[in-house]
């Protein structure tokens, strides 16, 4: 019976901490959770269709070549070693992981509106063209 128990309660962990660094991974350092307004974003963009292709934006979040490249110059710039491929826009995770790098490079306060117009637009973003975008992500979060 203990043994039954201590076999119970290593899967219980086991699938505790899964979940939750499952959960983490879209997490800031500072605690900040991008996880909403992904969900959004993908809605809007791709359905959620990691194989979702439009011109050169492809994935749930429909990223550009030009998105790959910023993130490793990101990771560059830091000192990390990992780098993103453009193959990598076709997985569901990293495609999120690279929204978190855009988003804590560029959107250090964490605005949600700014991650929206910067998502839409680019670095760059122009708010009047960035606008009608803002509007459909944020009916979608309500």
């Amino acid at each position: 019976m203990m043994r039954i128990i201590k076999v119970v309660s290593i899967c219980f962990l086991m699938i505790l901490a899964s979940t939750t660094v499952h959960a983490n991974v879209f997490v800031k350092g500072d605690g900040f959770n991008w996880g909403p307004v992904m969900d959004a974003i993908i809605q809007l963009e791709s359905k959620g269709n990691a194989m979702a292709v439009n011109g050169s934006y492809v994935g749930v979040l429909q990223i550009s070549p030009v998105i790959v490249k910023e993130c490793n110059n990101i990771l560059k710039s830091k000192g990390s070693k990992k780098r993103f491929s453009l193959s990598d826009r076709y997985n569901a995770t990293k495609s999120r992981e690279m929204f978190v790098i855009i988003q804590s490079f560029h959107n250090p306060l964490n605005s949600v509106e700014k991650a929206i117009r910067l998502w839409s637009g680019g670095i760059r973003y122009n708010i009047a063209k960035t606008q009608a975008y803002l509007r459909k992500v944020m009916q979608i979060m309500r």
